[in-house]
């Protein structure tokens, strides 16, 4: 179709009388003509859009016709009489409650329902006339097109005039309740709140409202200097609180409000040049584009999500590091102290395999099972913490955060400081290696030594035959081992983020301090023994978290999964090590003979090497992200660490002696 034919369908469709759902619908389907038309060549070539081009023919024809000049008119005309234009000034690209959570549902709700035409909500509206990528056409607009555009199918400025300043009560107002919200005010620097910044926007915004309306223009330049100044102080007194949730802990609501109210002070700085500006044509295409870009910022999830869940990563990623540093070792004592550590949490892990067997025989149902097992991984994961003893397949989700803060970033990185990278590397490794070791050289053996000492004794081994077969079939590298190895993996990683979430929730809500100095709790143990009990829960919270959510998770996903149709199990390498323990215990030494030992033994070796390595990089994914940390120094480090392996490999298996 021509450009002339359907401009004349839509003019016979323009009614200035129709009902408002039909005049905003003929709107809609106007916008969808200018912008829906096939691009030109010269568009991809940089030269004038067709969406220009259209909407140049639209202003020629009214201007030439006045048939069609008086019924595209009468519908602006009626369309600017009753639309509530501040609705669109004001609230556009911010949310209507300070929640983030409130928000992200509002914003999946506005992806998966139909808008409606019938509203006199502009803002509403808004979003049915614009698409994604009408900012490139709009903001190609030239000065003639405008000019055009405002005198035949704009309001008038008395109309503009009136919206902008009720845009500007609204914005103070929300401004001014959020600065006095108690999580903001309790927050900010009390000496920025000194001038009560806050306070006297609204004094302000009404002397300036006065000002414009009154026509006294110096009045009016006066107040908006000093309202500018007063959003800077408020800023000022925002901004100031990002420091204080760095250091007490991140709240993504706290965040969500802090954007908005810095979204609010810059839209009320754009409308205050509005309502000045000697040229409005100008100031009111800024205002257009800058509310286009609003618009398509409040109709992404991901951008949302990614802001505002940037700080709590980081905030997790901070708190892993700090609890991974000891599991780095670093000197040859260290590292002896790492396999005794290790060698206690497989003892654990080995009386953790015959309560699995002895849940297992139970016969409970598969829910009850898993929970049930969970239980008694959390319980036996809480003993090895209590004890200060480790489980190596725990290390990397807290040490990869710990090796992020570490890394070198950006060319200006030294040669010394990918040396020390390479360093903490090979820390990490022979970290790994011990705790691997420690576990596995006590595990197995121990289950091994109960099974035979138990078949002396009493004739038979608390493991019979029926379920040794099982572990053979089950621990198999011939199956899907590898998949639940890396599965398992992920657990390990989701508990370290847990972890990290648990020990930012206590510290931000202060539980340390309402612990030590809460009265109830004060009479009832003591002053001494309630300071006692604050600083061990806030030295453990992040320990306890990670090892009781580990151990549900390792019992009751793989049990929830199979609900849901999903065969899937878990692979833990110390786990299996002692069920593999069981099985020649109970099997007798022929087994060692049979390929299927071995293919199990096999299988554990994958196990282990996923367990760790999955775990570890999604770690250091997140702590590199949270970071914004850019890897551009891959090859100098990639460089570095082959040269370490030729020069000293047993550095990554056993501490150097100048360590």
């Amino acid at each position: 179709m021509t450009a002339g034919w359907d401009l004349t369908a839509l003019a016979n469709a323009a009614d200035p009388k129709a009902g408002t759902a039909e005049r905003h619908l003929w709107l809609v389907r106007l916008m969808e003509w200018l912008r829906h038309a096939p691009l030109a060549p010269e568009a991809a070539e940089g030269r004038t859009p067709r969406p220009v081009l259209r909407l140049r023919h639209l202003l020629n024809q009214l201007e030439r016709h006045q048939d069609l000049r008086e019924r595209v008119r009468g519908v602006a005309q009626a369309f600017w009489d009753e639309i509530d234009a501040a609705a669109l000034l004001a609230d556009l690209g911010f949310g209507a409650r300070l929640s983030f959570g409130s928000e992200l549902l509002r914003r999946v709700q506005a992806r998966l329902l139909p808008g409606t035409p019938d509203t006199l909500d502009l803002a509403a509206l808004f979003a049915l006339l614009f698409e994604p990528g009408d900012e490139a056409w709009v903001g190609a607009l030239d000065r003639a097109t405008l000019d055009q555009a405002a005198r035949l199918l704009g309001p008038g400025p008395d109309f503009m005039q009136g919206a902008l300043l009720d845009a500007i009560t609204i914005l103070v107002s929300a401004v001014h309740a959020a600065g006095y919200t108690p999580e903001l005010r309790q927050r900010m620097e009390p000496v920025l709140l000194r001038d009560e910044p806050f306070r006297q926007l609204t004094q302000t915004a009404t002397a300036l409202r006065l000002a414009v309306v009154e026509g006294r223009s110096a009045d009016a330049l006066q107040q908006a200097r000093y309202l500018r100044a007063l959003l800077d102080s408020c800023r000022r007194a925002a901004a100031s609180v990002m420091p204080h949730l760095e250091q007490y802990g991140v709240s993504i609501n706290i965040v969500f409000e802090l954007d908005q109210l810095q979204g609010r002070t810059l839209r009320l700085e754009q409308l205050v040049d509005c309502v000045l500006a000697p040229d409005p044509v100008d100031e009111g295409h800024r205002l257009w584009l800058e509310l286009l870009r609003a618009l398509a910022s409040q109709r992404g999830l991901r951008a949302l999500l990614a802001r505002h869940y940037s700080l709590l990563a980081r905030q997790v990623a901070e708190r892993s590091a700090e609890s991974g540093e000891h599991y780095i070792t670093q000197s040859r004592a260290e590292y002896r102290d790492m396999l005794r550590r290790a060698a206690g949490g497989g003892a654990v892990i080995a009386g953790t395999t015959f309560v699995k067997f002895a849940i297992a025989a139970i016969g409970l149902s598969a829910f009850w099972t898993g929970f049930w097992s969970g239980a008694n991984y959390a319980a036996s994961f809480v003993l090895v913490m209590l004890l200060h003893w480790t489980v190596a397949t725990k290390q990397p989700a807290m040490t990869a955060p710990a090796m992020a803060a570490s890394l070198p970033a950006g060319s200006a990185a030294s040669q010394a400081e990918i040396n020390a990278f390479v360093d903490r590397v090979a820390q990490l490794i022979r970290s790994q290696v011990a705790g691997i070791v420690g576990n596995l050289a006590l595990c197995g053996p121990l289950v091994l030594a109960v099974q035979l000492a138990s078949v002396a004794i009493f004739g038979a081994p608390p493991v019979g035959a029926q379920d040794a077969q099982y572990v053979l079939d089950s621990l198999t590298l011939l199956g899907p081992t590898v998949l639940f190895a890396a599965f398992t993996g992920v657990l390990l990683f989701a508990s370290s983020l847990f972890a990290g979430w648990a020990e930012n929730w206590f510290v931000l809500h202060r539980l340390d301090s309402a612990l030590a100095w809460n009265p109830r709790i004060v009479a009832r143990l003591g002053a001494a023994r309630a300071r006692r009990w604050s600083a061990w829960w806030r030295h453990n919270v992040s320990g306890l978290a990670a090892n009781i959510s580990l151990g549900m998770m390792l019992g009751l996903v793989p049990a929830l999964l199979g609900f849901l149709g999903l065969p899937i199990e878990v692979r833990h390498v110390t786990l299996s090590t002692g069920q593999l323990g069981a099985a020649l215990g109970a099997l007798g030494w022929p087994l060692l003979a049979e390929p299927a030992f071995w293919w199990c033994v096999a299988g554990i070796a994958a196990t282990g090497v996923l367990n760790l390595a999955v775990s570890f990089w999604l770690a250091f994914r997140v702590a590199l992200r949270s970071r914004g940390v850019r890897l551009k120094e891959r090859d100098r480090i990639a460089v570095a660490l082959r040269r370490r392996l030729r020069q000293a490999p047993l550095s990554f298996v056993w501490p150097p002696r100048e360590a």
